[in-house]
């Protein structure tokens, strides 16, 4: 009774007036950008940042929330009419959707993915409803020493996952967590590394690091590329898929349902993960694998399903634990911690009509997004063909308003192109971005972490040992390290991470 008792006042969140249309509009600009090639979540969470300072905590996480998850509805249709992935996550769908869509089945493909994504999408609402309250009552368990293994893991394995050198990740990691030092030291109150300059005080703040490294890097690179996107040209028609296609697909989106699932709670890619693990399963167990790769409609429904069953499963160690698996949500992390929440065990009892109203919210942005993205795929084509140079004046736009309404402080817009440069770097040398982000913002909560657990045993070290939950977390991250140190360690995480790119 208490759960339905819980998902009935969530619902009574979600459906608030207010909530309810931050909700469609969040659904909806996810979706917007996860069509547009060179476009992601993580840019348009950290660009519309700024944007929820005036709304409660509970309608501005609704809203950025809606963009996470609205967005792997978007990048499918990139996939299917370009060849060119809107999302990463979406990767996979270009194998078998162009490829329907060159036999002129592009509508059977379109409607299997959203279809897909709305299974994917409530069956893990479902999931978060019924495994975060529990997660939450066993988090309670934890102390200091559990929540520095736990981040020491998530920071492992996102770097582990992240693509190209994990050295170089490492390193971006260890950059983040030095920028995380900045400011005012929380145990001793101390000054560390601002050098007499006030406006460091606060630290380095999370949103013009993000815009920089995810808005203004993007540009840079994106205004480098010479090559021509162009839509497939073919009549879109049969959005509804006929029996036959429902039969080849709903064993596909049930498996995926619970593969984005699981993965997609899992610290570091998993929304990625979970499409490719996916399609290489219903490869497996298919009857004619020879089709996959020449328009197999499961190979579009089993990935389109998981990477949305990620997104609610990414949203269980968020709001259980306190704990981001990976950038999208970590900054939904920053943005409560913005808004004086603080996601963590005690969630629930603290926060209930954040905690339940997110997550009943989810459910309802699916159907919205069902019920809006196949009548819109028209326009969803139009927008496709909206030229670059007109995107990024925008965009940039975007983002020296975000970095300066934040306290009003030029000093901010400075720090956003620092680091927009930065990225710029990074993307061409093979840096990853995403790590430096991540440990900026778990970086400083790691680090308390860290410190009442050694004031605690008094500087011993062993009690990260003694502990048999964070000796479990610490081995395993110890032992991913050093993995790759091995050759077929070393072999292995190259395969895992081929064609992978950042969350």
């Amino acid at each position: 009774m208490d759960l339905l008792n819980n998902v009935y006042f969530g619902f009574s969140v979600a459906l608030a007036g207010t909530n309810l249309l931050f909700c469609l509009v969040g659904a909806l600009i996810g979706t917007l950008i996860g069509v547009l090639p060179g476009l992601g979540p993580v840019t348009t969470i950290t660009l519309l940042i700024p944007v929820t300072y005036g709304m409660p905590a509970e309608t501005a996480i609704i809203m950025l929330a809606g963009i996470f998850y609205g967005a792997q509805y978007g990048g499918s249709t990139t996939s299917i009419l370009l060849n060119i992935p809107g999302e990463s996550s979406s990767v996979v769908t270009c194998i078998d959707g162009y490829q329907m869509a060159r036999q002129g089945r592009a509508g059977a493909a379109l409607g299997i993915s959203a279809f897909g994504s709305f299974v994917g999408g409530t069956l893990s609402v479902i999931g978060l409803m019924l495994l975060a309250p529990t997660l939450s009552r066993f988090a309670l368990k934890f102390g200091p020493p559990e929540y520095f293994a736990l981040m020491f893991l998530a920071m492992v394995i996102l770097t582990f996952l992240s693509k190209g050198s994990m050295v170089k990740s490492l390193l971006a990691g260890s950059v983040g967590l030095f920028l995380g030092t900045i400011g005012i030291d929380l145990v001793a109150g101390t000054r560390r590394f601002t050098y007499g300059a006030l406006v460091l005080m606060d630290g380095i703040g999370i949103v013009p690091v993000a815009l920089g490294l995810f808005g203004v890097a993007e540009v840079l690179v994106n205004l480098e590329e010479t090559e021509v996107r162009e839509v497939f040209k073919t009549k879109i028609k049969g959005l509804f898929p006929t029996r036959k296609d429902w039969g080849e697909s709903l064993g596909a989106m049930i498996r995926g349902s619970f593969i984005g699932f699981f993965l997609g709670i899992l610290p570091g890619g998993g929304v990625i993960m979970s499409s490719f693990t996916s399609y290489a399963i219903e490869k497996r167990l298919a009857r004619d694998p020879g089709q996959f790769g020449k328009g197999a409609i499961a190979g579009v429904a089993g990935p389109e399903t998981a990477n949305n069953a990620a997104t609610g499963g990414a949203m269980i160690p968020l709001l259980s634990l306190g704990i981001p698996p990976n950038i999208s949500t970590a900054l939904l992390f920053g943005v409560m911690l913005v808004h004086g929440v603080r996601p963590s065990s005690f969630m629930i009892k603290e926060h209930p009509q954040l905690f339940w109203g997110v997550i009943c919210s989810m459910y309802v942005g699916n159907v919205m997004l069902l019920v809006l993205n196949l009548p819109l795929i028209g326009l969803w084509v139009k927008v496709l063909k909206t030229p670059y140079s007109i995107l990024f004046p925008m965009i940039l736009l975007f983002c020296l308003i975000g970095s300066y309404t934040i306290n009003s402080n030029v000093f901010e817009v400075l720090i956003m192109l620092v680091f927009g440069g930065l990225g710029y770097v990074m993307r061409k040398t093979g840096f990853a971005p995403a790590p430096l982000v991540f440990a900026l913002i778990i970086g400083p909560i790691m680090e308390n972490a860290l410190r009442q657990s050694l004031l605690t045993s008094r500087g011993d070290f062993s009690a990260f040992f003694t502990r048999p939950i964070s000796a479990v977390l610490i081995t395993f991250g110890i032992v991913l390290l050093l993995l790759p140190l091995f050759f077929k360690g070393r072999e292995e995480r190259e395969k895992v991470v081929k064609e992978l790119s950042d969350d």
